[in-house]
This record gives C-alpha cells, structure tokens and sequence, in this order.
C-alpha cells in the first residue's frame, strides 16, 4: 500500500546560506550538500597589512604553512559555521531536520595529504607559470583558496556550542583516489585529466576573479601534467550530518 503525504513544497531562493534566506520557522527540512567547505571569503587574517605575505608562495594550507595561517582558516570557518547555524535556527521548526555534507578530516591534524594534496598540486602549477611569466609573483602570493576542511569533532563541538540543533546521526566517507572516474579504472594520466577538470569547474570563478580567464587553460594543462607525473594516491573524506531542530 502506497503511503499517503501532504503536499511538498520546494523552493529556491538567492543569497548566501551563511545568512538569513528563509522566512522564520518555515522550514520541516534543510539539505546542504557539498557547500560548507567553501567560506564566505578568504580569512582576513591572511591579508595582514604587518604581515601581508604571511602564507607566501602557497594557495591553501600545507605542512610549510606557519600555525597564524592553520589558525585564521579554522577562525573563519567557525564564524562561518556559527553563523550558517545560528540562521537556520531561525528558520527550522522545533523538530526539523537539517542534513548536510561537506568535506571533512577524519583526524585533528590539518595538512596530511588527504586534505592537502590537490592544492599542493594546483600551488605548485601557479608557481610554475610565475617562473613563466604568465604570473606576477605579488599577484601570486595574494591568492589564497576560501576552503576548509574541518575536522568532524570540531564540527560537533560547534553544532553543541550554537545550541539549537541535536546531533542525530553522523557518517564519515572515504572515496578512492580513482572515485572521480566514476568506478573506472584508468591510468594515471586519464586519472590527472578528470581531476583537473573536476577542480577547474570548483576552483575557476574564484582564480578568474583574482588573475583573470587568460591563465586558465595553461594553469590546468600545468596541474595535469603535475598529478600525471606523481605516483601518490589519497582517499577523498567526506561527512554527512544529520541534526533535529531543539523545541523553540
């Protein structure tokens, strides 16, 4: 016998989900998917006017990386987080789900290479092209990535910290090395091209906004060729969290 459900109402509106987008207590469930990872903006710590090459010559977090530069990118994904929860309380009834997933660390330390080695890739084809000119190096040392990996505990312990939301379910992911070929088995250089692909189409609206479209093709030709010519293999680390709305 087929169950019978009220009607279901489905809407998409615009603006940052890091703010207020709902109206109050309209909401029976929140699906976030693959979302969270990405910060508002680049941590302002990073763009110290005493300091402003504080994380010169690499994009992202790398065991190089000094500790002021792991910390201003835990800060601003717990203000972000903070405040993607704090507005979804506003909106969720008293006992609605919310389920989200992001990329996430299995373990509290921040640069292994499950974390850190596509942007070691992709840091390492933007210092190639500064060494060809395509790029000045002062433009290079201003970019870093507006992403982070949190680790699952630090996200539970912001989910109990905001207070409005019960932690139901937690599940962690490991995606081969290889997942992106969607269960295919190739070689490492088709491995490279789909990889290269998958983090243009994350990675390209942020680079052109910083360096412009005419670097695009060569920066991931570059980046391919990178990945190709590496032997290394990580698993890709994903969580999904389930959380039920505390009674207003």
């Amino acid at each position: 016998m087929q169950e019978q459900h009220g009607p279901i109402y489905i809407c998409g509106v615009p603006g940052s989900f890091y703010g207020r987008i709902f109206p109050t207590q309209s909401l029976h469930f929140v699906h976030c998917s693959s979302s969270l990872h990405w910060l508002s903006q680049v941590p302002p710590e990073l763009c110290d006017k005493v300091n402003p090459l504080i994380n010169k010559g690499k994009i992202f977090i790398s065991k190089t990386s000094p500790p002021s530069v792991i910390d201003a990118y835990k800060y601003q994904f717990e203000r972000d987080f903070s405040s993607f929860l704090k507005s979804r309380s506003k909106e969720v009834v008293s006992g609605g789900r919310m389920v989200f997933s992001l990329k996430a660390r299995r373990t509290g330390d921040p640069t292994p290479d499950e974390s850190c080695l596509l942007w070691d890739y992709l840091g390492e084809a933007f210092q190639d092209l500064v060494a060809e000119g395509l790029i000045e190096e002062k433009k290079f040392d201003t970019y870093d990535t507006p992403y982070y990996e949190p680790y699952t505990e630090d996200v539970k312990a912001e989910i109990k910290k905001e207070g409005s939301f019960i932690l139901d379910h937690l599940k962690i992911t490991a995606i081969p090395w290889d997942g992106a070929n969607g269960g295919n088995k190739y070689d490492r250089t088709k491995t490279a091209e789909i990889m290269g692909k998958m983090i243009r189409a994350f990675n390209e609206s942020v680079i052109h906004s910083h360096f412009g479209s005419e670097i695009m093709d060569r920066l991931f030709q570059r980046f391919t060729e990178i990945v190709a010519a590496d032997t290394k293999e990580v698993e890709h680390i994903g969580a999904v969290f389930s959380l039920i709305r505390k009674s207003h």
